[in-house]
């Protein structure tokens, strides 16, 4: 077998995840799929690349010689494709590329920005890494990304990309059955749930790392599920877990949605772009001030979230 391209950008998203279940999510194939063409690639080179551990996998020395010369390789070709389709698009028109982790302020940012830009080619590319995110903006994939940051669990961020903060310290709400005995208070605390299954998506960077540290802190050991988060929302309205949720999700008839007592799970909206005289950096501060308002509407139109920026005094219940 000869190596080729996508051979090397699996082996560095292998060790960039330290994981083959999360490289396999990133690079959009299957897990099994992507432990085959492993397996292929060293037994071409004639030797193990990774170290398959209980926690994930890590490079061997031969492993790091290896992605030491492919990394410089598949940024190459990243920049060639790139610079390809930017040429194509400036040929065809204006274009915005869109990166976003999932939030339920997309629709309304999506159609603010369509408003602002008629004429503009405005595509959403979406991805539970906000590390994957930040990669595609930095090799020049995407314009702009909207991502957060789980407290406690900094994003490795790569230089040269500039930042705006949209949301310092977002509170993060838990959701649960709606006849669960917590629902019946306006605010839930973590050791009301200690005898529930919690559930976390550990794909999402920074997710289960963030939440585990909480729930030590809160002295509890909860049994713990991972999946993803379409996956809890069925589990959750059964009463079988709770699990961590946006504060600007909307209410449901089956399922109850609460602030925790003293807010210890949180995270950080942010925006990144490129600087310089590309798209990114012509549209971003544009794309900010529609992230806002749309970020604002959202955040207002939902009960509970409403009335937590009304006790804290925040800024975006002005509006109100």
């Amino acid at each position: 077998m000869e190596l080729e391209v996508r051979h090397l950008r699996a082996l560095c998203a292998i060790a960039d995840t330290g994981s083959l279940h999360k490289a396999a999510r990133l690079l959009g194939v299957s897990q099994p799929s992507l432990t085959t063409q492993l397996r292929r690639i060293e037994h071409a080179l004639g030797a193990e690349l990774f170290v398959r551990e209980r926690t994930g996998c890590r490079p061997t020395p031969l492993g790091h010689a290896v992605l030491s010369r492919a990394r410089p390789l598949v940024a190459q070709m990243a920049v060639l494709v790139t610079e390809t389709r930017a040429a194509a698009a400036r040929a065809d028109g204006a274009r915005l590329r869109v990166g976003s982790t999932a939030s339920r302020v997309l629709a309304g940012w999506l159609r603010r920005l369509r408003d602002r830009l008629p004429g503009t080619d405005i595509t959403l590319h979406m991805d539970v890494s906000a590390g994957a995110l930040l990669r595609a903006l930095a090799a020049g994939q995407l314009d702009v990304a909207f991502v957060h940051e789980v407290e406690g669990c900094p994003l490795r961020v790569p230089d040269g990309l500039e930042r705006r903060v949209l949301v310092e310290r977002e509170p993060q709400f838990i959701s649960m059955a709606r006849d669960h005995p917590a629902a019946a208070a306006p605010v839930v605390a973590l050791t009301d749930l200690a005898g529930d299954r919690w559930m976390v998506d550990p794909t999402v960077d920074g997710e289960w790392d963030g939440l585990r540290r909480v729930l030590a802190a809160a002295g509890i050991d909860p049994p713990v599920l991972h999946g993803d988060y379409h996956t809890a929302a069925s589990l959750i309205v059964a009463g079988e877990v709770v699990a961590p949720c946006q504060p600007t999700s909307g209410p449901r008839d089956d399922m109850a949605i609460r602030p925790l007592r003293g807010d210890p799970l949180a995270v950080r909206l942010l925006l990144y772009s490129r600087p310089g005289a590309d798209a990114g950096s012509s549209y971003a501060e544009l794309a900010y001030a529609d992230l806002t308002a749309a970020y604002r509407e959202a955040a207002l139109r939902t009960s509970a979230y409403r009335q937590w920026l009304l006790r804290h005094g925040s800024p975006l219940a002005r509006a109100a």
